[in-house]
This record gives C-alpha cells, sequence and structure tokens, in this order.
C-alpha cells in the first residue's frame, strides 16, 4: 500500500485491521503528521489522509534504480524521505557515490532515525541529510547531481501543499534540468498518470519514458524518467 487518497481510517476498515497505535504526531508544514504502527509495518499519516508505509516500496526503489542505471556519474540527490526506501536503495547500488536527501519534516527525519530503523543509512558516509524545502532550496543551491529522484508529492497532480505544484510547471522542470549535470536523469514518482505533466515533460527534456508499477487497488504508480 502507498499514498492514497482515501482517509487513514476507511483503509483500516477495508483491510480489516486493528486499529492502528499512534507512536508519535507533530505539527508539519503539511498539517498533523502522525507515525502509527499496524501490525509488523508503520504508518505515516497527515491531517487524516495516508501518505506512506513500510510494507512495499517497489516504486520507491525503482524511482532510484532507473535513474542510476542511467546517469552518468554517482552524486544522487533525493527529495523526500519518506520511510526510506528510496535512500536505502541508492546505497545498495555500487555506481552512487555521494546521496543529499532534501526533507522538509524534521518528524519524518526523526522518525528515520528512530522507530523506522534508517539511522544507519542516514548516518552513512556517502548520506547527506537537509532538512529544508525542495523547492526552495533547488532554486537556492548551485549543486548539481547526476541522478534527482523526486517523491514529495502523491504526483504533479495531487501536491501535498500548493507551493509544491511550482516544481512540476514548465518553470519548474526548467529549473530541475538546470540541476543536472550533463547527461543526467530526472526521475519523478506519481501515483499516477499525468497527461498534461508529460506533456510538458516532452516540451523540457530531449527523451521521456514512463514506468509503471501495479499496486493492490487503484491506477499503477508511475515513475517519470527525462535525460
Amino acid at each position: 500500500m502507498r499514498k492514497c487518497r482515501r482517509d487513514a481510517t476507511t483503509l483500516a476498515t477495508l483491510a480489516g485491521m486493528r486499529a492502528p497505535k499512534i507512536i508519535d504526531r507533530a505539527d508539519g508544514a503539511c498539517g498533523d503528521l502522525v507515525l502509527r504502527r499496524a501490525a509488523d509495518h508503520y504508518e505515516i499519516i497527515a491531517d487524516g489522509m495516508f501518505l506512506m508505509d513500510t510494507r512495499a516500496g517497489q516504486s520507491e526503489r525503482l524511482l532510484v534504480r532507473a535513474a542510476a542505471s542511467r546517469m552518468p556519474g554517482g552524486r544522487v540527490l533525493i527529495g523526500g524521505l519518506g520511510v526510506g526506501f528510496s535512500l536505502r536503495e541508492a546505497l545498495s547500488l555500487p555506481r552512487v557515490s555521494e546521496v543529499v536527501v532534501v526533507e522538509r519534516e524534521p518528524a519524518v527525519i526523526r522518525w528515520n532515525h528512530g522507530p523506522l530503523g534508517n539511522a544507519d543509512a542516514l548516518t552513512d558516509p556517502r548520506t547527506h541529510c537537509v532538512e529544508a524545502d525542495l523547492v526552495a532550496w533547488l532554486a537556492a543551491t548551485d549543486t548539481r547531481f547526476d541522478a534527482l529522484c523526486l517523491d514529495i508529492d502523491n504526483g504533479p497532480d495531487w501536491t501535498l501543499s500548493p507551493d509544491n505544484a511550482s516544481l512540476y510547471s514548465a518553470d519548474g522542470l526548467a529549473l530541475l534540468a538546470r540541476r543536472r549535470t550533463p547527461g543526467g536523469v530526472l526521475s519523478i514518482w506519481s501515483a499516477n498518470a499525468s497527461a498534461s505533466f508529460l506533456s510538458r515533460l516532452r516540451s523540457t527534456f530531449q527523451h521521456v519514458e514512463v514506468l509503471e508499477v501495479p499496486v493492490p487497488r487503484g491506477e499503477p504508480d508511475v515513475v517519470y524518467l527525462a535525460t
């Protein structure tokens, strides 16, 4: 189960699960953030909406793995720490020499250091975790990356905060293009396909691929690759 538009209570009812246990909660940029445990897995909820959990992670791993297989060097940017799937995938790949993770929610970083069990990945010498809003950070930095792997929203058509929408506009894609090294790869996760976003990608980048990952219910997860 991955990011979903259904509220968290409905999801638990549909799955026939016992009510999850709340582990921690915090005020976040996208509202009330809750970390809870359901059986052997953890879930992150924002303002009552299910964001992500530790059950699967195939599409998050593909987001990084597909980009890394096409990138010209070893420097990777991961936008959005989540539950750590993308970071762990990056560190498992021999081609990756440096990973910069940009995460705006201090609670998510804290939970990864704690109950989510990713302290070793965050303290790996190749990892540099930046607590910042990705859109603002990209506008301020001049660092270039061989792969930019972004998973900060449910997709271009459903962002977790209004400011994030600018990242998927023509100007936002031009900014992302400037943050790549020559031959670098842009990889973007989405909970569903977006024809309008695909059109904008093709207007900015020479080559675009769309990879789909089936999920138990609903539309497939989508990974957009642009070079």
